[in-house]
């Protein structure tokens, strides 16, 4: 084959690879369901009605600020598909969020299909959103630009900084059992900051999924969810749904994804540095994991 003849070929593989590339969907972290006229409690308890009614269990609720609730819901199919998936545990459970912004409130919950991706799952979850859409409603999908699948499933914010397979390792134990036992005493005493919001044991896999709520004083704000919000959801549409974080047991090992991806991944186009940006939570990631790895062992680094 000539060199022209090769050259052609070239061209034509990268076109054909770039018109694939625009034209495969689009995702999104989050999505808004529907803005409410009235007051947070009762469209929570609308809201969580309408999840139960449509299959959902709602396995916690936290009240991360005075002006948002965030209902965590799972379900048979999200369960399968994370006994079925490398972490998987970690997608086990979705977040619906309601923040009262004005005289609306925002509800609005994570992709199933963004989160799918971004924690590499085996099943793409789009008969999880289609539930949650017939439950809530569907106005946009926001909270980024944007990525492709496949982007969202090989997705890092910069070289050298954390993929999905590098989460943090806090603790290991001799038997599941043990680590379940260990991080469930550790959450009730909550003396690192650190308590238990819901958890979701995930059947076949040996996984058990915690979600906790992140607290911190003044010396200890980088850990805090409120302020770490603060900082980083001031748009107009409200990001609220990615609180709150989480605890994996898998097997017999303790895990947590890296916050330099866990917030990265729902907030890509967060800037590097100015006002509301990565720079001004730069302690963040290294004071949640030894707050979650102190929660687990009884002590601190």
């Amino acid at each position: 084959m000539n060199l022209a003849l090769k050259m052609v070929l070239a061209f034509i593989f990268i076109a054909l690879s770039t018109f694939a590339r625009a034209d495969a969907e689009i995702l999104r972290p989050f999505i808004l369901a529907s803005k409410v006229v009235g007051g947070l409690d009762g469209v929570t308890e609308t809201t969580r009605t309408a999840l139960v009614s449509n299959g959902f269990e709602v396995v916690g609720t936290y009240r991360p600020y005075s002006n948002a609730v965030i209902l965590i819901v799972t379900n048979e199919e999200l369960k399968k598909n994370a006994a079925s998936s490398e972490y998987g545990g970690f997608g086990a459970a979705q977040r619906v969020a309601l923040t009262k912004v004005g005289n609306e409130v925002q509800v609005s919950f994570t992709n199933p299909v963004y989160m799918a991706n971004a924690y590499r799952m085996k099943d793409q979850q789009e008969g999880v959103k289609a539930k949650l859409v017939a439950a809530l409603g569907n106005v946009e999908s926001f909270g980024a630009k944007g990525m492709t699948a496949e982007d969202a499933r090989s997705y890092h914010y910069m070289i050298g900084m954390e993929y999905f397979t590098d989460p943090s390792i806090l603790a290991t134990y001799k038997t599941h059992e043990e680590a379940v036992a260990a991080v469930e005493s550790g959450l009730s005493q909550g003396k690192f900051g650190v308590k238990q919001v819901f958890r979701v044991d995930v059947p076949g896999s040996n996984e058990t999924l915690f979600g906790v709520a992140l607290k911190g004083g003044s010396d200890s704000k980088a850990q805090d969810d409120k302020f770490i919000m603060s900082e980083i959801d001031f748009r107009d549409l409200k990001s609220t749904a990615h609180l709150p974080y989480e605890i994996l047991v898998s097997k017999s090992t303790v895990l947590a994804l890296y916050a330099r991806f866990r917030i990265a991944i729902n907030f890509p186009d967060l800037a590097m540095m100015g006002s509301h940006s990565f720079v001004n939570i730069m302690s963040t990631p290294e004071a949640i994991r030894k707050a979650l790895k102190a929660t687990v062992t009884g002590a601190p680094e």
